[in-house]
């Protein structure tokens, strides 16, 4: 019989330490991870987000002039999927740690080559891979919750914006796009398949030679005789060129060609561009 309750009785307990292990509350710091297309590449992002919940951040929760890992719970991350510039340092592809060191005017940001630096006392500064000075802006909205993410965003730069409290500083990040997407372009048109929208469109959008654009743009419109959007582009690098007949022209073209395929909005795109000329 005692053996019976015994067993009873450590079923019981486990039973309860089953329930136990299975609960599952909300994390204080919750963590994030945000993935951002970058150039012809992406930069992820992962930290946890404290929350200030009536405390006291900058200089007091997040001490001036000591290291910080840049968010709550484990070290904060940066992998890069190709050669970034960051404080006129070449980073090249792969995954680092990001420290900082707050101060009331300016923040001192940190790549390190360490991926688990969770305090003061783990930082290592012969593992920096590039330190960044960095104002510190005071932001009229209040940040209740530490928030990181990627703005200003072009096809070469971007920033990351660290905010918490009133505090916001920016960690400006290029990339060499332009070499990148060029020696494509001189690979690519060498082959009998060659894209010449695609690299008429880049030439356009980036300053490049305008008559070599208008070549592309016009073998591409003779290979796709109905592609209203390539005669649009035609348009478009006509009018940057001065030739306002040629661009009246191929904007009547796209015009004729999106009312067949019933698209109003290049309908629309190609009658504000004549009302340009």
């Amino acid at each position: 019989m005692k053996k019976i309750v015994v067993a009873s009785a450590m079923a019981l307990c486990l039973s309860g330490m089953v329930q136990a292990q299975a609960l599952k509350t909300p994390a204080p710091s919750t963590l994030q991870t945000i993935k951002q297309e970058f150039g012809l590449g992406s930069i992820e992002l992962s930290y946890s987000r404290p929350s200030a919940k009536g405390r006291a951040v900058m200089g007091e929760l997040v001490p001036y002039g000591k290291v910080w890992r840049t968010g709550a719970n484990n070290a904060t991350t940066l992998t890069f999927s190709d050669d970034v510039t960051i404080g006129g340092k070449t980073v090249k592809a792969g995954k680092y740690g990001l420290l900082s060191i707050p101060d009331a005017k300016e923040w001192t940001l940190i790549i390190t080559k360490d991926l688990n630096v969770t305090s003061p006392s783990a930082y290592n500064e012969a593992n920096d891979v590039v330190r960044v000075k960095a104002p510190a802006m005071n932001v009229a909205m209040k940040a209740e919750t530490f928030t990181m993410q990627f703005q200003n965003i072009t096809n070469n730069t971007c920033e990351l914006h660290l905010r918490w409290e009133n505090a916001m500083v920016a960690l400006p990040i290029s990339m060499d796009v332009d070499g990148k997407v060029m020696t494509q372009i001189d690979q690519v048109m060498n082959k009998d398949n060659r894209p010449y929208y695609a690299a008429a469109q880049y030439y356009y959008d980036n300053g490049k030679d305008l008559k070599v654009a208008k070549e592309w743009a016009d073998k591409a419109v003779a290979a796709n005789p109905n592609a209203f959007w390539m005669t649009l582009l035609n348009a478009r690098i006509c009018a940057k060129m001065g030739d306002k007949a040629g661009a009246k022209a191929m904007a009547q073209k796209t015009i004729d060609l999106a009312t067949k395929a019933k698209n109003d909005d290049y309908i629309k795109m190609a009658n504000d561009l004549l009302k340009t000329l």
